[in-house]
């Protein structure tokens, strides 16, 4: 495997991304990348090279998001940061709208809902994706569109 420092900033932006998609905190995204490649220096000796660098740096983030919520239970979530709008009426809507669209997403059923998130939130292409989950290109992009018709048909029924 390359040197750390390599590895770091060829794949930092893409954990930083993934974690940012778990958590939807910008700092504590970064605080989690940090320690994810701590956890990498850590364990480097152990990496086989059965999967890519990417998909094992991946697996560490998973593992210490999840330490990381099981340690802090009561976590709050950040609010999601509204664009600019004319009026504290306008403001609130769309709040309230993000809030429901949040809540139909984190109904969704697994695998649908993290696919969905690491897209949405992560920004992640579906080739990365698939590389995270362990399965291929194709299988991440059929299963966004099904998360995603299965989030408008949620939200079509609420109306």
């Amino acid at each position: 495997m390359k040197g750390m420092d390599e590895v770091y900033k060829q794949y930092a932006a893409t954990v930083y991304r993934y974690l940012l998609s778990l958590t939807r905190d910008r700092d504590l995204a970064e605080e989690l990348t940090q320690e994810t490649f701590y956890q990498a220096i850590r364990s480097s000796d152990r990496f086989d090279g059965s999967c890519s660098v990417s998909t094992w740096l991946c697996a560490i983030a998973k593992r210490v998001s999840l330490a990381y919520y099981r340690k802090h239970p009561k976590h709050e979530e950040l609010e999601l940061v509204t664009e600019s709008s004319d009026s504290a009426e306008e403001s609130y809507l769309i709040k309230e709208g993000r809030k429901e669209l949040l809540k139909k997403l984190h109904s969704l059923k697994e695998p649908a809902r993290e696919v969905v998130y690491l897209r949405a939130f992560g920004g992640l292409s579906f080739r990365e994706i698939g590389e995270i989950t362990g399965h291929t290109e194709n299988w991440a992009r059929v299963t966004y569109f099904r998360g995603k018709e299965s989030l408008r048909k949620e939200l079509n029924d609420d109306e």
